[in-house]
């Protein structure tokens, strides 16, 4: 009979350490770089992975794919965190730069991004789909070739009236009090991101989804 602390280390050693496995998901903060732009509407996404960063002790520190990067593990995951820095228009090819690189099939690549058909303070999660008219999506739906991917869209309010430029409200920045609720939805998107790396899209759904 094996002395039982051989068997011990036997498991020790065969136990794969978390920042040796491979990386099997992407999770994807969309914005533009600059401080100009750290407040605006369009960077929603970004700040969620502030959020996402702090939690899971990781900074997107590190330049790779024209994006800053960081790894670390999320319900178990493996998970690259990546902003990319290319401007949002063209965000789709750091994520299919990454995707390629990694094998990540699209139904593993997360995106956070800003929706202006949602009020402030709403937040909605959808497996699949156009891009709405955001252009990061619809980016990142040219380069992968499907709209197949999950996604967690913040809502950043709708334009004051019709004839209100579409960039230049995107552009504008969040009043305090915007971005509190704002802010306040981060928590809950890090436990929607769990349950869309763990495959539950209807635990996602159900938590995060709110019109604010």
């Amino acid at each position: 009979m094996a002395d039982i602390f051989d068997i011990f280390k036997r498991l020790e050693q065969n136990r794969t350490p978390a920042s040796t496995q491979p990386i099997t998901h992407l999770l994807v903060g969309l914005g533009n770089p600059g401080k100009q732009y750290a407040l605006t509407r369009h960077n929603a996404g970004f700040l969620c992975m502030d959020k996402v960063c702090e939690t899971y002790h990781c900074p997107t520190d590190r330049s790779k794919f024209n994006a800053l990067v960081g790894e670390t593990t999320i319900a178990g995951a493996r998970v690259l965190l990546m902003r990319p820095q290319t401007y949002m228009n063209a965000s789709g090819e750091a994520v299919a730069a990454a995707a390629k690189f990694y094998k990540i099939e699209p139904a593993r690549i997360i995106v956070c991004s800003d929706d202006v058909s949602l009020d402030v303070g709403g937040m909605r999660v959808r497996g699949k789909g156009s891009d709405g008219g955001q252009r990061g999506l619809r980016s990142i739906i040219d380069e992968l070739g499907t709209d197949q991917f999950p996604r967690i869209r913040f809502g950043v309010g709708k334009k004051p009236h019709p004839d209100y430029d579409m960039k230049d409200w995107v552009l504008s920045t969040f009043s305090p009090s915007e971005l509190e609720k704002l802010k306040s939805l981060f928590p809950i998107a890090c436990e929607g991101i769990e349950h869309l790396i763990r495959g539950d899209l209807d635990g996602a759904m159900q938590i995060c989804n709110r019109k604010g």
